[in-house]
């Protein structure tokens, strides 16, 4: 029982070690695209002062929006097909052009 046992532990702490490796590629990867209408969700986005100017730049009074409530957990781009008109492709490229244009969180 002994002689699996060890493997096992050896292959589990390399694995770990591993793990503990691979988050230092992450930030760079995270920090690139910290915020975006096609991952970041509408209530992260209007929660934060400097990404909710940015989207009220390119949809004006997308945040005053009363029906907006029901639409946080979505992103941008999944509310484009109810709100056409007002998210465009070109509104969301903006927002996107600008949000990578923020300094990156530390």
């Amino acid at each position: 029982m002994t002689k699996f046992l060890i493997p096992a532990l050896l292959g589990l702490t390399a694995a770990t070690a591993a793990y503990a490796q691979a988050p230092a590629a992450a930030p760079a990867a995270a920090a690139a695209a910290q915020f975006s209408t096609e991952n970041t969700d509408v209530g992260t986005l209007i929660d934060n002062p400097q990404t909710k100017a940015i989207v009220d730049k390119h949809i004006p009074g997308f945040s005053s929006n009363p029906q907006i409530e029901m639409a946080r957990g979505m992103t941008l781009r999944a509310i484009q097909p109810y709100a056409g008109d007002q998210v465009t492709d070109a509104a969301l490229a903006a927002i996107d052009a600008d949000l990578a244009r923020l300094p990156a969180k530390k």
